[in-house]
Order: C-alpha cells, then sequence, then structure tokens
C-alpha cells in the first residue's frame, strides 16, 4: 500500500520531474505540482507527472484573489482533475466557497499560516498570533466555507483535528526525516510524528528528491512510516 506521502516535484525542469514522478510512484500515494513548474510548463506538467503511474495529482498554487477571480482560475485548473487544489485561508469565506463551488470534484486545501512563519513573520505582517492560534482560526473559517481539507504545520495537526472533526483531511508540509536540514521550514516534526499527531498527508520534498536516489528514499520513508503504525497499532 502506497504511504501518505506527497512528494513536492519542486524542479525546473519538466523531464526531470517525469523521472522523479516515476521512481517514487510505487512507494507513495500522491506528488505535488507547485508554482516553479506550473507557471513553467501550464497544464502540460500535471499531464506528464501523472504520466502512466496511478498517483493522485496534488496542484499547489495557493490561489489568493478576490473571488471571481479565484473561481475562474479554479474552473480551468479543475478540468485537469487534480486530487487536491490549495487556496489561501487568507482570502476569506467568499473566496474559498468560490473555489470549492467551482471544482467539485476536487479537494479546496486551504493553507492556514505557511509553515517556514514563525511568531515574529505572523506579528510583522499583521496576522495576530501565536501561529498555533492563527492556525485554528482560519481553519475554522475554512471549513465553515466548503474547504475538505487544510494545510497546516505538523505541529498544529491535533489542536485542529480537535477543532474540525476527522472527515477534514489534514495535510502537513515542514515534515523532515530525524536528523535531516529544516532547509526553510521553521515548524517541522518527523513524518512518524506528524501522523502519530493525526495528519492524513505529508508533504516531503527536499529530503526525497535530493537524495542521490529518489525513489530508494521515498521507499525507506514509507517503510518507516509502516513500521511505525505497525508499532503502535
Amino acid at each position: 500500500m502506497a504511504a501518505p506521502i506527497a512528494v513536492a516535484i519542486d524542479v525546473p525542469e519538466i523531464e526531470t520531474a517525469a523521472r522523479w514522478a516515476s521512481a517514487v510512484a510505487p512507494h507513495v500515494s500522491t506528488v505535488k505540482v507547485g508554482l516553479e513548474l506550473y507557471l513553467r510548463y501550464g497544464p502540460e506538467v500535471v499531464t506528464t507527472v501523472r504520466g502512466a503511474n496511478k498517483v493522485s495529482v496534488f496542484l499547489d498554487l495557493k490561489m489568493l484573489d478576490i473571488p471571481d477571480t479565484v473561481a475562474r482560475a479554479t474552473r480551468n485548473v479543475a478540468r485537469l482533475k487534480p486530487s487536491f487544489l490549495t487556496v489561501h485561508a487568507t482570502g476569506g469565506r467568499k473566496m474559498i466557497a468560490a473555489a470549492v463551488e467551482a471544482a467539485p470534484e476536487t479537494k479546496i486545501a486551504a493553507v492556514t499560516v505557511l509553515t517556514s512563519l514563525d511568531d515574529a513573520a505572523l506579528e510583522e505582517v499583521g496576522l495576530r498570533g501565536p501561529a498555533p492560534d492563527a492556525a485554528r482560526r482560519l481553519a475554522v473559517l475554512a471549513v465553515e466555507a466548503g474547504a475538505q481539507a487544510l494545510v497546516c504545520s505538523p505541529q498544529e495537526v491535533a489542536s485542529l483535528r480537535a477543532e474540525v472533526g476527522p472527515d477534514i483531511t489534514l495535510i502537513t508540509p515542514g515534515v523532515r526525516p530525524a536528523g535531516t536540514d529544516k532547509g526553510d521550514q521553521a515548524r517541522v516534526a518527523t513524518p512518524e510524528e506528524a501522523l502519530a499527531a493525526g495528519a492524513d498527508l505529508l508533504v516531503i520534498g527536499r529530503p526525497i528528491t535530493r537524495a542521490p536516489d529518489p525513489g530508494a528514499a521515498a521507499a525507506s520513508i514509507a517503510a518507516a512510516l509502516r513500521r511505525a503504525e505497525t508499532a503502535s497499532a
């Protein structure tokens, strides 16, 4: 069974993206296409990354605009049939609802507080913190507006799960295997910690894609998660 991991395919070349996607597909449930690839290649990259692989595509565009613009943009990318599409929860209730209505077959995932932000950064941009409180407020708003998934730090998963219940998919970036570099992430956890806290889908990028063999790295993390699940059963 594929591990609940979304591998972040963050690379500028479509050929490398396709190679990585094929390498990790036997081991993970999902591949994530972000702004860099999508803005360079457009819809072609979704088709290419999906290829013959039976993996879900997570289209991470983090839309943030007026409701009408987001609705029209969402309607366009929904034709690609991504499993998930991200919008910023800070866009507000009407914007989130517009995205949900425009893509009935795609789970709209509302980004709460970026995992690169700490409390000082939140204060600087005028968002009332601390980060866990801001994430909780935005999560409740997003779910009330119809979002079927939330993107949050693994450190906020348990509190958000208690707040929104079992039916909302919780997606966690900022996941780093023990001993790896945090990079530009401020609020992180290991894959095992994130799953134990209640996450449904773990976004992991550089620990897999910068490994000498991305397929082997994905297989190793997937195996570790299976061992952790068996031990906790």
